[in-house]
């Protein structure tokens, strides 16, 4: 049936735009009709059962996905060599970041810190083209040894902005002709990245800091990473951090975290929730991270305790000396004794203090809950747990999770389509040996992939098979608002994650990611009626130089997605998985053009 579909539709092609065009109006009231003819069938079945609903749904699904590929498969067929290169963007827009217009935010009348929250409501159309890297500009040097050396020229940073941020920044990182060397074992705020993770596990009451992990830890939400000594350190206990801090126009901690093959990405709470569910993380630091905690009535360490998991850790490290600047001069307290003060009413416990560090653990306890609920705070609503970007809610989270049986079953699917899939891009992405044009084959385990992007993860077993192959890479498992939340599934598994709307950009600097990779996202989003020349537009914004781009999904999506990627210029090849379905493989590598 699909075969007679191909040839009808391909037989009209010699045809006039006039008769095409009402062609494609036919097809899409056809697909309309496909899509809503479930719903008008069943909205009169007063007999039905309500076990049927689960049923309905996933079949509507299903029709109103088939029905967007039904119509990419027209459109493939329509584009063919018609479309053009997009232009390239001006030097203005080189370290683009959508969303973030901090003066636009101001003129807007936002104020009081909320100017800097994520506003895509306020992004304004611009022309589609393709952002360009710096002059200067240079591929990252290999993991590991591109976590301690980096070239100045990749990240927004000038020298003068480094020689003016003081001595800790100097004992931190090492400005010298093109690069920058950090000193990840050397720093931190104090006497050591070593010893400051030591002293973090003796107040939790281990005897090491390797120890975090038999001990629950290994998620770790850091707040205002600086330059990501922390972070570094944690990724080589192999703990997952997560850098968050606000978006910076110049000298990121977020864009020098991503430049050194660590996870980050741009986070703000000071109005808006994190686009994480609740009791997401075993750990949330705040090493002199600036963040003024009790401020709107504690509304931010309320978000602080919605991520994190009952029985979890709140570091915070600032010095005792430090008041709070937003109380009048006779009433000024420490940061640490205001935040024990309100941490009382969360039921959480000062566990330990050691010289300008404290450490809090959120209860176990439902019962405490209960009775602060009753007393002045809530507890969160269902809906508060799938926060994306939704206003600070004043709740605490309380102490449940789920993981549900559909999780078992995409693992043995993983599991299963592994062997084949491996072999098909280990000899093109991930070889220990690149072909890149006058570059050496470089000895293992040095490898080109450290930051990937799992744009439509499920349950992250990419990730887990990542893993299982020994890669030396992380994953950000990014879930799409509209699909099943499986994110406290991913970040349950000890893996990074978050929720975002693949309709709008991510909160990242460009050229952070070295491959992308997606699961049925492009039919997904079609269904959803996102343009997907803006998501190409977007995926090549986010992905470095020479970086991959693999996009899985029914035939007439990838031949699709094949005609995007030559707008973007991207090499593309498709593969057949040749497993008997019309599932295909989209590999594609961005170029490294050069001004």
């Amino acid at each position: 049936m699909r075969g007679s579909w191909y040839k009808s539709v391909s037989s009209v092609f010699g045809l006039r735009p006039r008769i095409r065009g009402l062609l494609f109006f036919i097809v899409g009231v056809v697909a309309l009709v496909t899509i809503l003819a479930p719903l008008t069938s069943n909205s009169y079945d007063s007999s039905s059962s309500s076990t049927l609903v689960p049923n309905i749904y996933s079949n509507y699904r299903r029709i109103k996905e088939q029905a967007a590929v039904d119509y990419l498969d027209l459109r493939s067929l329509s584009l063919g060599a018609s479309l053009k290169e997009f232009p390239f963007c001006g030097k203005e827009r080189e370290s683009y970041v959508p969303c973030y217009n901090i003066t636009g935010n101001l003129l807007a009348g936002l104020q009081e810190g909320e100017e800097l929250d994520r506003h895509c409501e306020f992004e304004r159309e611009k022309e589609r083209c393709v952002v360009r890297p710096p002059r200067d500009y240079k591929i990252p040097l290999r993991w590991p040894l591109g976590r301690d050396i980096i070239w100045s020229g990749n990240v927004k940073i000038t020298k003068d902005q480094f020689l003016s941020s003081g001595t800790v920044t100097t004992r931190l990182m090492l400005l010298e002709e093109n690069q920058i060397t950090f000193h990840s074992e050397d720093g931190l705020v104090f006497d050591g990245v070593k010893d400051y993770a030591r002293q973090i596990a003796e107040m939790i009451g281990l005897g090491s800091d390797t120890e975090f992990a038999q001990a629950g830890v290994r998620t770790v939400l850091d707040i205002g990473c600086g330059f990501g000594s922390f972070g570094a350190h944690l990724v080589s206990l192999k703990l997952m951090p997560i850098c968050i801090a606000e978006y910076e126009a110049t000298g990121s901690q977020v864009q020098l975290a991503l430049e050194r093959g660590l996870p980050a990405m741009i986070g703000n709470f000071f109005s808006k929730q994190l686009p994480y569910p609740a009791l997401s993380f075993d750990m949330v630091h705040c090493a002199q991270c600036g963040t003024t905690w009790d401020i709107k009535d504690a509304m931010l360490l309320l978000e602080v305790d919605r991520v994190l998991k009952p029985g979890g850790y709140f570091v915070l490290t600032s010095p005792t000396n430090k008041a709070q600047g937003n109380l009048p001069d006779t009433k000024k307290t420490s940061i640490s004794t205001r935040v024990n003060e309100l941490s009382k009413k969360i039921c959480w416990s000062l566990t330990a203090q050691q010289d300008e560090t404290f450490l809090w653990q959120k209860t176990s306890d439902s019962s405490c809950y209960s009775s602060r609920s009753q007393a002045s705070i809530p507890l969160c609503k269902d809906g508060d747990s799938v926060p994306y970007y939704h206003p600070l809610v004043p709740c605490i989270s309380g102490t449940t999770s789920l993981k549900p049986e559909e999780f078992f079953e995409d693992t043995q699917i993983w599991r299963s389509a592994l062997k084949n899939y491996w072999s098909l891009l280990t000899p093109l992405i991930f070889s220990d040996h690149p072909k890149r044009p006058g570059d050496e084959d470089p000895l293992p385990p040095f490898n080109m992939i450290r930051n990937v992007m799992d744009m439509h993860a499920r349950f992250g077993n990419l990730n887990a098979a990542l893993l299982d192959e020994g890669k030396s890479a992380w994953v950000m498992n990014v879930v799409p608002v509209n699909a099943r939340n499986t994110l406290p599934i991913i970040l349950d598994r000890g893996f990074a994650g978050v929720l975002h709307d693949w309709c709008e950009p991510f909160p990242t600097y460009p050229r952070t990611y070295d491959m992308l990779h997606a699961n049925e996202l492009l039919t997904h989003l079609s269904s959803e009626r996102c343009s997907l020349m803006d998501l190409f537009l977007e995926m090549d914004r986010i992905l470095r130089p020479e970086g991959w781009v693999v996009l899985s999904d029914k035939v007439g999506v990838i031949e699709m997605a094949r005609a995007l990627a030559a707008r973007v210029r991207w090499e593309a090849r498709v593969i057949d998985l040749q497993d008997g379905s019309d599932q295909r493989l989209l590999v594609c590598q961005k170029p490294f053009i050069k001004k």
